[in-house]
């Protein structure tokens, strides 16, 4: 067994639950992946973690694409963990990193995003190019709003599953 699992394990539920929440910023997730402890392995807590996540109400998937910074910025969401933080900077390295034009093509989609939706553009920037995020966000801003919260919530669902790796080796 994972030592940070097995030690996760035995936690009192609300630290367990907090010490788990940056993995994907919804309180409901959290709380109720602390309620399927013991989990034995990591694949048992992703199994779980995906089961979960499909199950929340709109609103828990909401919270947690609140707790996210614009892609392309480096400021996170307010009350964002620390860990939450450290890892967006990660996984937007590359988009940070882009070219002049790139940044303001993100900064102008994201607006564009932004007052279609009502919320910032979740994105899985993990091993994408700025190009590759604008082309994806360009195809999204022609999706309704149905369609585009379920792309939202596999995008935020990937980046669980990132997240809970590099939390399980922590």
């Amino acid at each position: 067994m994972n030592w940070v699992l097995e030690r996760w394990n035995f936690l009192p539920s609300a630290v367990a639950a907090n010490e788990i929440l940056p993995c994907c910023g919804s309180s409901a997730w959290a709380n109720k992946i602390v309620a399927r402890r013991p989990l034995t392995n990591e694949a048992a807590l992703l199994a779980a973690a995906d089961e979960i996540w499909g199950r929340l109400a709109e609103s828990d998937w909401l919270e947690a694409f609140r707790s996210h910074p614009r892609i392309g910025e480096s400021v996170a969401a307010k009350g964002e963990a620390p860990e939450s933080a450290a890892w967006s900077a990660q996984e937007q390295q590359d988009v940070v990193n882009a070219d002049e034009a790139a940044r303001l093509a993100l900064a102008e989609g994201n607006r564009e995003y932004e007052h279609k939706f009502n919320r910032i553009f979740i994105v899985c920037a993990t091993g994408k190019s700025p190009e590759d995020i604008l082309k994806d966000l360009e195809r999204r801003l022609k999706s309704d709003e149905a369609t585009e919260l379920r792309e939202e919530a596999e995008q935020q669902r990937q980046i669980m599953q990132i997240r809970l790796r590099k939390w399980l080796r922590e």
